[in-house]
């Protein structure tokens, strides 16, 4: 991995052992938690080359998985790696079910979703984040063992982190740099109903939708504006005179993405996003959200999504839930999974 810092929980990372200093029979405080750590790839921002790959776990015992987890958590020069893992992980073969994160599952078919098996889920995901797409393949090419592949998807981001529609992405973000937000929407937290291992963690959605380029492009600009309900060139809510002046929402259309996103809670969530292009009829996005409450997070936003005009130029075909890992802590030797191995 590269040098991206692995950052610690602030509000919700630990709780302080309190000591009441003059009653009869009271016993010494608990020692304070450790506070949790976070793989980076996850608030850092983004960067040119970004790639997914999706894999099936061969490890027969948990020896063996954990033989992978650690060469995974190796560094790698020139690029940032976060591990991620799937529900299908937390079968039988390694008795690890009732370590599982509690919303972790199959990610279902939603609403104009045409999803092909052999772009969907996996037992773990690997995100890789580079300057280069060299750079991102070289920290994929290293050996690892017990994985073999399932999907692979390489994308980019535009140097102004715009889409292939043409539209700004990550508009209405939280503030990663605040501390409080992040441990409010994105880390799971030590009081959450949760394994005490995925403290640190945060539940990864991955969204893989194919564009409709020639139908878009036929559209003129109001028209685009009109489904996303945002000027394209200032990216300026409609129904505004300045990007920060917030959004209202009565002067969108009802289904413009913008209003149905922001009436279903669209700041819960810590969206990236990426483009590919696959060949000249296969572009697209990779979209990915960040959340600690999964339920609560995209599934909640989604279901408001539901009907968006936006629905009629994009096709999901893939992606899954995943669970982003906890990072090693500070001052440990631990590798990323090594609590949840410790855990079963």
């Amino acid at each position: 991995m590269d040098a991206e810092p692995v950052t610690e929980i602030g509000r919700r990372g630990f709780l302080a052992a309190i000591a009441v200093a003059g009653l009869a029979g009271c016993t010494t405080a608990p020692p304070p938690r450790p506070a949790a750590a976070h793989q980076p790839g996850v608030l850092g921002p983004g960067r040119a080359a970004f790639t997914l790959a999706a894999f099936d776990v061969q490890a027969q015992n948990r020896v063996e998985l954990a033989d992978t987890l650690r060469a995974l958590s190796s560094p790698v020069p020139n690029a940032s790696v976060t591990v991620a893992v799937g529900a299908s992980l937390f079968k039988d073969r390694f008795d690890l079910y009732w370590s599982k994160p509690r919303q972790l599952e199959r990610m279902p078919e939603f609403r104009n979703d045409v999803l092909a098996p052999e772009w969907c889920h996996g037992d773990l995901l690997v995100q890789v984040l580079a300057d280069t797409p060299e750079a991102a393949r070289a920290a994929l090419a290293r050996p690892v063992p017990g994985l073999a592949p399932r999907w692979r998807i390489d994308g980019f981001q535009s140097q102004d982190s715009r889409n292939l529609f043409g539209f700004r992405e990550g508009a209405g973000n939280p503030d990663t740099s605040n501390a409080a937000a992040m441990d409010d929407l994105v880390w799971v937290g030590p009081d959450d109903d949760e394994p005490e291992w995925c403290v640190g963690g945060s539940y990864l959605v991955v969204r893989l939708i194919r564009l409709a380029m020639p139908t878009w492009d036929r559209k003129t600009t109001e028209e685009q504006e009109q489904v996303f309900g945002r000027r394209k060139e200032s990216d300026i809510p409609l129904g505004k005179s300045e990007k920060d002046g917030g959004l209202d929402l009565p002067k969108m259309p009802v289904d413009a993405h913008v209003r149905r996103a922001a009436e279903s809670g669209g700041r819960r969530i810590l969206r990236r996003s990426y483009s590919y292009r696959r060949s000249a009829e296969d572009t697209g996005q990779i979209f990915t959200c960040y959340q600690r409450d999964l339920k609560r997070g995209f599934e909640t936003v989604q279901r408001g999504l539901a009907g968006e005009a936006l629905e009629r130029y994009v096709m999901p075909f893939g992606g899954g839930y995943f669970f982003v890992l906890p990072g090693p802590r500070t001052g440990t030797q631990e590798y990323v999974g090594q609590r949840l191995i410790n855990a079963g």
